[in-house]
């Protein structure tokens, strides 16, 4: 008898969709603080607008993810996600008066906020506890390789017509355009709607979550928002080598030689976590995370930055896709996007907080102490989760 194919035909498609759609948001993200102040907005603005567009994507993806569970509906969510993130792009270009770019920032921020608890647990709905691994792994690849291909396409586009920003944000519309058709091929057997679930939850109530669920999900969360407390914007770490002395274009190099590196070794790490344990390549993961930003608080030469985003790359290729196969193996399927969404939600909570720490740290003390205080925390939750113990779901 054949075996069934571990990555399935969902399973790459929505990889494929997170690739175009990350390839059309990275084309942006180099360039969008240099046209917002183009366009007359200050730099506390800009921080205004990214802390409410990041505030929103982080409260709505509990929400939705509770949401997604409670309709036993996965598609619909996915795909106006997506389509939201979509729109926004040319949506940039039209306009340029503040109240409009918020709305535009709002919605893709919006649309990352509905899709992800429902894509992931349609991810975790495609795997089995022996497989999650490389099926998150191969998804983070393929959404990392984006972040690649994105930000090149930018610096070639801009090598050619300098300041042309609306027209990249059109071009970027294509991507997106692509990623929103491709979730038309996507495949969902629907799931029976919760008993009482007629009514919509209420904002907040995927928060309930947090009480009614098993203790494991939440000791195993707790540690994982404890590290995302002191796990800070990878702006500090493109800071210090640009206060090294680096160009501008080698700070945007580094920081595409250190996606190249997540691309690549975010699948074979979710191969290696089936085999060997969610727990050991996590753990090992901020054991990786605590040298580099200990290395960061005392490292001055051009190898050794080198090497340390090459570390830094093989960590986040250890944790992100992980976290979430992890967790979608202690919580019962019929939560799987619950789960998800209130993990990120809270996540996306302490990530504002942890760039806001570590910031004053960096002004009040200076670099060297921000980067210890963030390595001595991820080794102290690494020693935490290490003896974590917890049964699967089947």
């Amino acid at each position: 008898m054949q075996r069934p194919a571990i990555i399935t035909r969902n399973i790459w498609i929505l990889s494929l969709v997170s690739l175009f759609t990350d390839m059309a948001s990275e084309m942006l993200y180099p360039v969008m603080p240099v046209y917002l102040k183009s366009i007359g907005f200050s730099i506390v603005l800009i921080g205004v607008l990214e802390g409410v567009a990041e505030a929103t994507a982080g409260l709505s993806k509990g929400y939705f993810g509770k949401l997604s569970d409670t309709t036993g509906r996965r598609l619909p969510f996915v795909q106006l996600g997506y389509a939201l993130s979509a729109i926004s792009k040319p949506m940039l270009a039209a306009f340029v008066y503040p109240l409009w770019v918020f709305f535009a920032r709002t919605l893709d921020r919006l649309g990352k906020g509905i899709r992800t608890g429902a894509r992931d647990a349609l991810l975790s709905d495609e795997a089995t506890p022996a497989t999650k691994g490389r099926v998150f792994g191969l998804h983070r690849s393929m959404d990392t390789l984006g972040a690649v291909v994105g930000p090149l396409l930018a610096l070639l586009f801009l090598h050619f017509y300098p300041g042309q920003y609306a027209l990249l944000f059109l071009l970027a519309f294509v991507p997106g355009l692509l990623a929103v058709a491709l979730t038309m091929l996507i495949r969902e057997q629907p799931k029976a709607r919760r008993d009482g679930a007629a009514a919509k939850p209420g904002f907040w109530d995927f928060a309930r979550y947090w009480k009614n669920s098993s203790t494991q999900y939440r000791r195993l969360t707790g540690g994982l928002l404890v590290f995302a407390l002191f796990n800070s914007s990878d702006v500090f770490l493109l800071l210090k080598i640009k206060e090294a002395g680096w160009s501008d274009a080698t700070v945007l190099g580094v920081y595409i030689f250190y996606n190249i590196v997540y691309a690549l070794a975010a699948y074979p790490l979710g191969v290696v976590a089936d085999r060997l344990g969610m727990k050991r390549v996590f753990v090992g993961g901020l054991l990786l995370f605590a040298t580099v930003y200990a290395g960061m608080a005392f490292a001055s030469a051009q190898p050794v930055f080198l090497a340390l985003f090459f570390l830094y790359g093989i960590y986040a290729a250890a944790t992100e896709g992980v976290a979430k196969a992890w967790l979608t193996n202690i919580c019962e399927r019929k939560d799987t996007a619950t789960a998800i969404g209130t993990y990120t939600a809270f996540q996306s909570i302490c990530a504002l907080l942890a760039s806001s720490m570590i910031g004053v740290i960096w002004y009040a003390v200076g670099p060297a102490a921000a980067f210890l205080v963030s390595a001595v925390a991820a080794a102290l939750v690494a020693a935490y989760l290490s003896r974590l113990q917890h049964q699967p779901f089947g």
